[in-house]
């Protein structure tokens, strides 16, 4: 009698055990529509991210259900930031790391663009139309403490018009090279993306991997300005209004629905303590007021105190010579600002592809090193240019970049480092979206100076009418 009570205790037991683990499972799949592959690998110490001698494959496998969502997200509302399942491969020489549920979504601003077929149209197993488009994964987004080598989200971009592939490589390189480690890291990979159930994986070519500015960010440079977050803005446009230093009514946080109707964009948009945004936004206004009423000795000692001032010269010093013109200074554009929690303000450079020759506004060779931009609306520099001790210092940063005997912007350095790297790439640009199939020596064909060239040229145009932007810049520093 006592047996056949236990016996039948112990199938109770397990079919208890049975229930509840079916249900984990069950609700893991709804929720990740995947089986774990490897949730939470630990950081290779051995790999080194971001680094300009790997070329590592990326490979993104994504159910064609998960897929023809994004498309059909993409023709809603083309800026949506809507994430879709993906899993996920990183292989560079021995080693091949692998994730599963990774989130992936289409990036960019006036270069977003569907990565397949046209509007209306879903995946086509047998006759696919890919192109190129940005990406950005988040490792966390389905798997909240998923980390891929320690970081949270990359993004992943192609080479628009950049024939050389070596243009926003080239502007993060010299930042970091310069000290400017404020900057966000960046190298090449190889994108591979395959639908379950296609005959093969789709060859995207090659792609900058960039560092995502975000929280994660911020934790790796902790020894900077210390461990605990602060409040992190990315500044733009937005409507008619950007994040000029100057106006304080387009403040706060973005949010970007499948309806564009209900979406909302601010040009200065809280990236971090998004529920902490009262606060956020009194801190920037407050900065912005003070920045614009302060002036003479009062001014020059706040900026000291709110700012590292030689850093932010050394950071503009890099983004005027390498040519950037869709920046802070000129369009009011492509800049994060960081309050850490002292109060401390740091600027952030971003955004790098149409640099080195490549420009709208002016030219970007010749355009007046001193007077970049817009002089009358944004403060943040022109104020600290007014201040002689400044300018000066901004002017020594920009006569050692172009020195010839540094391995900074000079021609001869700067085109070794170019030819390292497209040595690097040139075997692997032939892709399956039959865009941007071959490395060429030119700007953008959009470019209002379509003369300029990385490799050739000289400063006063060559016999085929061809300047090197390289020497063209380095004679615009007389001092």
């Amino acid at each position: 009698m006592r047996r056949s009570y236990l016996v039948e205790k112990l199938c109770q037991i397990q079919i208890l055990a049975f229930l509840i683990s079916f249900i984990v499972f069950t609700s893991s799949c709804k929720k990740n529509d995947a089986p774990a592959i490897n949730p939470n690998p630990p950081a290779d110490t051995s790999l080194q991210l971001f680094q300009l001698t790997d070329l590592p494959q990326l490979y993104l496998e994504i159910s064609q259900p998960q897929w023809d969502t994004l498309l059909r997200n993409f023709d809603t509302n083309p800026m949506n930031e809507e994430y879709i399942i993906s899993d996920y491969r990183f292989v560079l020489g021995g080693k091949n790391i692998s994730l599963d549920s990774m989130g992936i979504r289409i990036r960019g601003n006036t270069s977003r663009r569907r990565p397949e077929g046209s509007t209306g149209q879903m995946h086509n197993t047998q006759n696919p139309d890919w192109h190129h488009a940005h990406f950005a994964l988040s490792f966390s987004k389905y798997r909240k403490k998923q980390r891929f080598n320690g970081i949270e989200k990359i993004n992943l971009k192609w080479f628009k018009d950049d024939a050389n592939y070596v243009r926003e490589i080239y502007c993060y390189d010299l930042f970091k090279r310069y000290g400017v480690w404020t900057a966000p890291k960046a190298s090449y990979c190889r994108l591979i993306i395959h639908i379950k159930g296609d005959p093969q994986p789709a060859n995207f070519g090659v792609y900058s991997m960039i560092e995502s500015i975000d929280e994660d960010y911020i934790v790796s440079r902790k020894e900077k300005w210390g461990a605990d977050t602060g409040y992190l803005w990315k500044g733009g446009w937005a409507g008619s209004l950007n994040a000029n230093m100057v106006q304080t009514t387009s403040i706060g946080v973005e949010d970007v629905k499948l309806d564009p109707a209900l979406s909302k964009y601010y040009a200065y948009d809280l990236k971090t303590k998004k529920k902490e945004l009262s606060t956020a936004k009194a801190q920037l206004v407050t900065f912005i007021q003070e920045l614009n009423s302060k002036t003479g000795n009062e001014f020059e000692q706040w900026i000291a105190q709110k700012m590292d001032a030689p850093l932010f010269l050394k950071t503009y010093a890099v983004n005027v010579i390498v040519g950037m013109w869709d920046d802070y200074w000129a369009n009011g554009n492509n800049y994060y600002f960081y309050f850490d929690k002292a109060g401390k303000a740091w600027f952030i450079p971003y955004d790098y592809d149409n640099t080195l020759g490549t420009s709208y506004f002016f030219n970007a060779g010749t355009q007046d090193l001193l007077q970049w931009g817009n002089m009358t609306e944004r403060p943040l520099v022109t104020k600290i240019l007014q201040i002689v001790d400044y300018r000066n210092l901004y002017k020594s940063y920009l006569k050692e970049l172009a020195g010839s005997s540094l391995p900074y912007f000079n021609y001869t350095a700067s085109l070794q480092r170019i030819n390292q790297w497209q040595q690097l790439v040139n075997n692997y640009v032939f892709n399956d979206t039959g865009e941007d199939m071959y490395i060429e020596d030119k700007p953008a064909p959009w470019g209002n100076v379509p003369l300029y060239r990385l490799k050739s040229g000289n400063d006063l145009g060559g016999a085929n009418g061809e300047a090197n932007f390289f020497s063209t810049k380095a004679k615009q520093i007389t001092w």
